[in-house]
């Protein structure tokens, strides 16, 4: 059988959706009605098998969808299997799902807060940043950076761990009082902070690595134009070494947590020593 990755349970659950919403049957009920062993409609619901482009039409055409609804369907699902995944920026669903199914989180970043720390204010002044979203959707993707973060207060949370480089720190985002609060975030957060400092070289580019209970491990990663999502065993070994590689130049959590409450008080008292903003 074909290993399952991210996108592939993500459309799986897609189609889960639609049974739920279209047709209001339960799982066995729709694999009777399609002439389906109960167990097969189980494993393309939960993208761990990989379905006909006939199992598909069935299912969607049971599910009321017209011929362009399967073209666009079947066009996204040619890909739900490869190692290898490239979604553009704007699509936000996988990364979504994987996050609230992992149970192992380990990421880094070099120029930013991750974003599962981030403050709304910090958000907003990141997107507004960069120059590359318009202002009117700034919002909605402030609230859902916010939404993702639940999975963090979750009773069977993902473990988590958060490589942080300084430069991230020092990037001013917004007035005195934004970087205060975001800093205060990241000193009272109970997850595992680990601080890369300024004078360890930045390695390679951000990245996210996710660990599953069932499932192979994915690594992230985001850019601008672009969402990657990868399963490749090369590539997971490859994000392997770089965060060992992190574990050596990072700072303790203990060393970590010194350095932002040293950060929570330090934007206040640079606006009243001389108003400048932080460097």
């Amino acid at each position: 059988m074909t290993p399952s990755t991210a996108y592939s349970r993500d459309l799986g659950d897609e189609l889960r959706r639609l049974r739920e919403t279209c047709t209001g049957l339960k799982s066995n009920e729709l694999a009777k009605k399609l002439g389906w062993d109960p167990s097969k409609m189980s494993t393309i619901e939960h993208g761990k098998a990989r379905a006909s482009e006939i199992d598909l039409i069935q299912y969607l055409s049971m599910c009321g969808k017209d011929i362009d609804y399967v073209t666009d369907f079947k066009r996204r699902y040619h890909y739900a299997f490869d190692e290898y995944f490239v979604q553009v920026s704007g699509n936000l669903r996988t990364l979504a799902m994987a996050e609230s199914t992992a149970t192992t989180i380990i990421s880094y970043d070099s120029q930013a807060v991750p974003g599962l720390l981030q403050t709304p204010e910090y958000a907003e002044g990141i997107y507004r940043m960069t120059g590359m979203i318009t202002e009117e959707r700034i919002p909605t993707l402030v609230q859902f950076r916010t939404d993702r973060q639940a999975i963090l207060r979750r009773h069977n949370r993902p473990t988590c761990l958060f490589y942080v480089h300084q430069h991230a720190l020092q990037l001013q985002v917004g007035n005195s009082e934004i970087m205060e609060d975001q800093y205060a975030r990241l000193l009272f957060d109970t997850h595992v902070i680990r601080i890369v400092p300024a004078n360890a070289p930045v390695l390679a580019s951000d990245c996210v690595l996710w660990e599953f209970d069932k499932s192979r491990p994915v690594i992230f990663s985001d850019t601008d134009h672009a969402k990657v999502f990868v399963q490749d065993p090369g590539a997971i070994a490859r994000s392997r070494l770089i965060f060992d590689r992190l574990d050596q130049f990072a700072l303790g959590a203990e060393q970590s947590r010194s350095m932002l409450a040293d950060y929570v008080g330090r934007p206040r008292r640079e606006h009243d020593d001389s108003g400048a903003p932080l460097a």
